[in-house]
């Protein structure tokens, strides 16, 4: 708080002091003040200026508090480091305009730490080298180039002491180092590469977990932090550690093979594929540094050999990545790898498949599907003398993984072979072999299913389309089985491969061929135009299409369109499948189109066929809602018009059609001023009325117009409030009417009151308090649906109303609720129960209790009981989390931002965890310290004098061989048994909920949500495309009852079971229907005992005979 001209100013007189306590502490048995008086220090020292440093006094002071450094007491330690760490990182003059490259105090620090290392020597204990070693690892960052090399020197010095520990914190000081990202001035490119030279000295043995680990973890920074100071000079480094990584995956520790492989992975990301595109195609024969890469693949490749077996799938995991960042210039050095995939997945019982088909996959992203086939042909061509296609799985590969390939190789290459395919097919039909002509109808359309993949960012569309139009429109037209497919490509080339207006030019000249095909396809009845999906299909591609379709090649289409509608030719089916395709074609008409297809479609709209006028609506809902222009200019001069046609047609409206009718009206309203006020105020009755129809979807647009509508009188004015008043007086009238319109009204209330643009913010206070009174009146009908609405009312209310003002109505509100009769509590206890929570939370048990009579007081102890419990279940489960937080080991070395540096305190409740934690830490530091050695192997003796004996160092405590045994995820106590832990009941979470989950809950009352648990399951309502495209989704048997699943396999044994009573009977021709000798009391009899015997003698040896013939059984059906 001090300002910085006082500190520089008083510095001499403020230093004196703090030493003078500071001497006086030193040996106190307290920590307290001396902490502070450090941490008072190293604020002194940050605030002083440059010129300050160069007096002696300055440094006299600074290296009094690096003498801390090493202080035997840990608080005390942590504060000397923090300050070090703060005045030389965090120094202000170090954030300048002309701040120097490092500290002045920077060489001098440096000069310390390797003394105190050197001094401690290669004592047993090594504390004062840890102390080092963890103020190194914040501290190398900030010096000069010549002082880091001192340092990394020492480092690699103390490191060959083979103390588990100090390699540990020495390896994490390096990778502290390369992490910083420092500049050159720090860490130059030639000092980096040294330190990875040798640290390859100091590679643990592939059994050492942690170690090795560590090792990966910083030999990966490293060549990261290299390859940002040089790029050839990491190049040239990293095939030797793409080697020695895959001698990791050796390892008997699956975390090493993990870490091994998410290594070369990140390097390949980090320093390899953003230098990719300098490079041209690779060849094994290229100079560097193409040459380096070719090394680094090699080595990956090495690991599809045997002795890798048990790490095949990283390997492949490694080798996908590979394919994925070089594979588009190094294909010519990966053609082998990938015949040896290939021949590796047709290996008998290989258990990696699914990651071959990935790495292949990646392969044919990257290279395209033209080099793969060259390296791995498909070795199908429709001459086949037996029916096995050892490569037919590349297919499937293919089709999930092509993109950006050229379109001209499918039409060259898989289009004649789909046809010799097809025409086999043909063949072995007319023969009458069905098995073949079957296997090779199933092949022709797998040929067909990679198109989408060739159609998706096509590298020749320009060039290549018109090539292939004419077969698609063939295929749509004439092969039903293709046409899913062909609409496909096609929708898919629209939408991901015409990136170019020129490509959209391109595509969208052979509209005229192919919409007219799709034309004819969709008003086919079924038996001809294929199956519902098949027609659905059709409409998404007429959709897309006409995206990219001139428009006056639209309008003309219309116009026959509307010809055809007017026709008494045309059948009911034909009429409704042409106005699906007018949905389709109206927003992209002109104006003019479009008023005379209002005229063609109006006498529909009070049609007596309830899909036709359905159908009618949705063209104007179309209309209404494109953005496009001439549709927005045909709304605005034809609103008189809509208006009156909407209002005509309010009581002649089927159900189905209220959907997109509620739809279509939303739009105009969105458009409408204040002259059309009328207009609204006699759609009022209809939209409340609709909040409970029968469609789900014109239950959802009756609210959401019931929105706009109240959005609509703001903008009429004069102000916001008297807006809503008008509004709110026109749906209050529906409180008068029939028992449905007022629950429909009630439900209108909640869902305006739940708007915060339409009520929140324009409703004055007194109008939410009548409505609050009102609500409460409606509470005592004899009605379910009214009171079930009040309730719903009451629930959002308490959520969004301030407490203070629910306060004066709560007595209200209460005794409404409490009024009510057995039948009504009955029925909607749950209701209560919930309504009543929300109650006591907000105002309290007693309060409430108060207030409702007796009866309900029983249900209000148990809520309170049921708080308590689950308030005491969540402190519980918060407990357990923090404390697994706490005994969590740090994965990897703090990484202090300057924020942290920068703060001269610490917090008191780190003090009081590091207090409890300390007798832990201690603990673990005593095992982490502990080291073994690993003997020679086959009784050879250890050799001491080896370079490579550090390696014999463990830090992992070498265990036995692995058994063989099935592992189980079952806890077992000490005598052991298995613990099995019972599970938590279910916490209440109302409190985690908010306004918008309640309103959910109300809106799920009238259908417009699903509830959570629900025994019968139903799919989704389909949407109105769905339903044009005559699509209905198709029932699922699931769920218990009359919907249970009964095309299950019968359960085992109940071939035996009886039809009338329990147990299993015994079946003719069939074997006895038990595995065991049965009790009879008849063979008790002593004199029948010999013959008994004589039964059963070789009862057991027969069984052990039938037991070793099966398992000679099994053994054969295992072998390749």
């Amino acid at each position: 708080r001090v300002p910085s001209p006082v500190l520089i100013k008083k510095f001499s007189d403020a230093s004196k002091a703090f030493m003078g306590i500071v001497s006086s502490q030193a040996c106190s048995s307290s920590t307290s003040a001396l902490r502070w008086v450090l941490s008072c220090l190293a604020t002194l020292l940050r605030k002083q200026d440059l010129a300050a440093w160069s007096y002696p006094v300055t440094l006299q002071v600074y290296h009094g508090l690096l003498s801390f450094c090493v202080h035997t007491k840990p608080k005390v330690r942590k504060a000397a480091q923090y300050g070090v760490c703060s005045v030389l990182r965090g120094s202000e003059f170090m954030f300048g305009d002309a701040a120097p490259e490092h500290h002045p105090a920077a060489p001098s620090t440096a000069k310390f730490c390797v003394q105190e290392i050197e001094k401690a020597g290669g004592t047993k204990e090594a504390t004062t080298t840890l102390h080092i070693l963890a103020l190194l690892r914040d501290l190398l960052p900030c010096f000069p180039a010549a002082v880091v090399k001192t340092c990394c020197e020492t480092l690699l010095r103390v490191m060959t002491l083979s103390h588990v520990l100090v390699t540990a914190c020495a390896m994490q000081a390096f990778h502290s180092l390369f992490s910083a990202q420092a500049s050159v001035a720090c860490l130059p490119a030639e000092l980096n590469a040294q330190i990875i030279t040798a640290l390859y000295d100091y590679v643990p043995s592939t059994s050492d977990l942690q170690p090795l680990l560590t090792w990966l973890s910083t030999m990966e920074r490293a060549h990261i932090n290299l390859g940002r100071l040089q790029k050839d000079l990491c190049w040239a480094h990293l095939p030797r550690l793409f080697s020695a990584a895959m001698n990791c995956f050796l390892s008997p520790h699956s975390q090493v093979v993990a870490a091994a492989a998410q290594t070369l992975e990140t390097l390949l990301s980090e320093c390899v594929t953003p230098h990719m595109d300098d490079l041209g195609t690779v060849s094994a024969s290229a100079p560097a540094p193409a040459a380096y890469l070719c090394k680094m693949f090699r080595s990956v490749e090495e690991g599809l050999t045997y002795r890798f077996h048990a790490a095949w799938d990283e390997v492949l995991r490694v080798l996908e990545v590979f394919f994925e960042t070089c594979g588009k210039q190094c294909h010519p050095i990966m053609r082998k790898c990938l015949r040896s995939l290939c021949d590796l997945r047709l290996s008998p019982h290989f258990p990696y498949t699914a990651e071959v088909d990935q790495a292949v996959g990646a392969a044919v992203s990257a290279m395209g599907p033209e080099v793969l086939l060259e390296a791995v042909p498909l070795e199908i061509d429709g001459k086949e003398e037996t029916l096995d296609f050892p490569r037919s799985w590349l297919l499937p590969v293919l089709r999930d993984y092509v993109q950006g390939a050229r379109l001209g190789f499918f039409t060259s290459y898989f289009l004649p072979l789909a046809a010799t395919l097809k025409s086999r097919a043909l063949e072995f039909t007319q023969a009458g072999k069905s098995v073949e002509a079957k296997i090779y109808d199933t092949l022709q359309w797998q040929v067909w299913t990679l198109l989408p993949g060739f159609c998706t960012h096509p590298t020749d569309l320009l060039g290549a389309f018109k090539g292939l139009a004419r077969t698609l429109g063939m295929a749509i037209s004439e092969r039903p089985d293709l046409r899913p497919t062909v609409c496909q490509a096609l929708r898919t080339l629209i939408h991901k491969g015409c990136e170019t207006d020129a490509e959209q030019a391109e595509v969208g000249r052979f509209a005229k061929n192919f919409l007219p095909i799709l034309f004819n396809v969709y008003s086919q009845p079924e038996e001809d135009g294929g199956s519902s999906a098949q027609r659905r299909s059709v409409l998404d591609t007429v959709r897309a299409y006409l995206t990219i379709t001139d428009p006056q090649m639209v309008c003309g289409f219309l116009q026959k369109a509307s010809e055809k509608l007017t026709s008494p030719e045309s059948s009911e089916f034909a009429r409704l499948s042409i106005l699906d395709l007018v949905v389709a074609m109206a927003p992209y008409a002109d104006e003019q189109s479009l008023g005379s297809l209002y005229h063609t479609i109006q006498p529909s709209l009070q049609s007596k066929e309830r899909s036709m006028q359905k159908k009618a609506y949705r063209v104007l809902e179309e209309v209404c809602a494109a953005p496009h222009a001439p549709c927005q200019a045909f709304v605005r001069s034809h609103l008189q018009d809509l208006q009156a046609a909407l209002l005509d047609s309010l009581k002649s409206a089927a159900s189905p059609a209220k959907r997109p009718r509620l739809k279509c009206l939303c739009h105009i309203v969105k458009q409408l001023s204040a002259e059309h006020e009328p207009f609204i105020t006699a759609l009022v009755p209809e939209v409340i009325l609709c909040t409970k129809e029968v469609s789900v979807g014109a239950r959802k647009n009756a609210f959401v117009l019931l929105v706009e509508m109240g959005h609509a009188f703001i903008r009429f004015g004069p102000t916001p409030q008297e807006a809503m008043q008008r509004f709110l007086l026109l749906v209050y009238a529906g409180l008068t009417g029939s028992v449905t319109m007022i629950s429909c009204t009630v439900l209108a209330l909640t869902r305006l009151f739940f708007d915060p643009a339409t009520v929140a913010d324009h409703l004055e206070l007194s109008v939410v308090e009548q409505l609050l009174q009102n609500i409460c009146l409606l509470l005592a009908s004899r009605t379910r649906d009214v009171v079930k609405a009040a309730l719903g009312f009451l629930k959002v209310t308490l959520l969004l109303v301030d407490t203070k003002v629910l306060a004066k109505h709560v007595q209200a509100m209460l005794e409404a609720v409490g009024n009510l009769s057995d039948d009504m509590r009955r029925h909607f206890r749950m209701k209560l129960r919930n309504l009543f929570t929300k109650f006591i939370r907000k105002f309290g048990f007693e309060l409430v209790k108060g207030l409702l009579p007796a009866e309900y007081h029983k249900v209000l102890v148990n809520i309170r009981k049921a708080e308590a419990r689950s308030r005491k279940q969540r402190a519980l489960r918060q407990a357990a989390a923090d404390t697994d937080e706490e005994e969590a080991p740090p994965a990897q070395p703090r990484g202090d931002s300057m924020e942290e540096i920068l703060a001269d305190s610490e917090d008191e409740e780190e003090e009081e965890e590091e207090r409890q934690q300390s007798k832990e830490w201690r603990k673990q530091a005593r095992q982490k310290g502990q080291a073994w050695l690993k003997e020679g192997e086959e009784d050879e003796p250890l050799n001491f004098l080896d370079p490579n004996v550090s390696q014999r160092v463990l830090a992992t405590k070498p265990g036995p061989k692995r058994s063989r045994g099935v592992s189980h995820d079952f806890q077992v106590s000490e005598d052991g048994r298995l613990i099995i832990h019972e599970e938590e009941e279910e916490v209440d979470d109302d409190e985690a909920k908010g306004a918008d989950e309640e309103m959910a809950d109300v809106l799920q009352d009238v259908g417009l949500r699903s509830k959570k648990s629900q025994k019968r399951r139903f799919r989704e309502e389909p949407d109105d495309e769905e339903r044009e495209a005559g699509t209905y989704p198709q029932y699922r048997a699931g769920g218990s009852g009359i919907h249970r699943q009964l095309d299950k396999e019968p359960a085992f044994g109940a071939e035996y079971r009886s039809k009338k009573g329990k147990g299993d009977v015994k079946k003719k021709g069939q074997l006895d229907p038990y595995a065991y000798i049965p009790l009879n009391r008849a063979r008790l009899n002593r004199r029948k005992r010999a013959k008994m015997q004589g039964q059963f003698k070789g009862l057991m040896k027969g069984a052990q005979r039938g037991a070793k013939a099966g398992h000679r059984n099994r053994q054969k059906a295992q072998r390749p």
